[in-house]
């Protein structure tokens, strides 16, 4: 588990980083007095949790959590905090724990060891089961980037292989109801994730170039304005 450190006061911050660096299956890959670092450290790196204050200068903690919760990124959010005023509005975007200061090792190792736990039966139940003729394949859905409908036949994408199936996207919907995937065109359903960005492709739809891969998938302009609106 890859986890990011941010609190102002470097005390406060020193405690942290003692208690998680203490811990079995941890990855620090940032720690910091800087929520503005924290931001463009998100941006660039794979991080899975972010521990932060929240009351910082310039952008908060509370601020941190809200860019997360609203770009549908996939990262949980635990606030240690002496403040106690921001619990409603925090667990509003769905924030993973709300821990008080002065507070002891065992409860953010325990609150880190739940949400391992948690992520743990998310990833046993985050999976495609295909079943082909002499093979059945299992796709862990976070890795799909998109996914072609052409013919009578349906590609699926991952980010280290093409699979090839006979199920249509109407059926694949069915089974990813996560909102990390949207059907973007009556071809294809695409992971929000790993969108790049979009080239104008006619007068109502846009190409999609992916993290990943070369290969491109299609998305009408209703649904760019959609993804606009909801998620970036």
């Amino acid at each position: 588990m890859k986890i990011g450190l941010v609190d102002d006061r470097l005390i406060d911050l020193d405690k942290l980083n003692g208690i998680v660096s203490g811990m079995t299956g941890i990855e620090i890959v940032f720690s910091t007095t800087s929520a503005e670092e924290a931001y463009e450290q998100i941006k660039r790196e794979t991080v899975d949790v972010l521990i932060a204050d929240i009351e910082m200068p310039n952008l908060s903690g509370y601020e941190l959590a809200d860019i997360i919760h609203s770009h549908a990124l996939n990262i949980s959010v635990i606030f240690v905090t002496a403040n106690s005023g921001y619990a409603v509005h925090a667990f509003e975007l769905n924030v993973h724990d709300y821990i008080m200061k002065p507070y002891t090792k065992e409860r953010l190792s325990g609150s880190i060891e739940r949400l391992k736990e948690k992520t743990k039966s998310a990833e046993m139940t985050g999976r495609l089961y295909l079943k082909q003729k002499n093979d059945i394949h299992i796709i862990q859905k976070k890795d799909i980037i998109f996914i072609e409908r052409s013919g009578r036949s349906t590609t699926i994408h991952t980010k280290d292989e093409e699979i090839k199936t006979y199920l249509t996207l109407n059926e694949l919907e069915g089974e990813l109801r996560e909102r990390d995937f949207i059907r973007s065109h009556r071809s294809f359903i695409i992971n929000i994730h790993f969108v790049k960005n979009f080239s104008l492709y006619a007068k109502n739809s846009y190409m999609i170039r992916f993290e990943g891969t070369e290969a491109q998938a299609m998305i009408t302009k209703e649904k760019v304005d959609f993804l606009q609106q909801q998620y970036f």
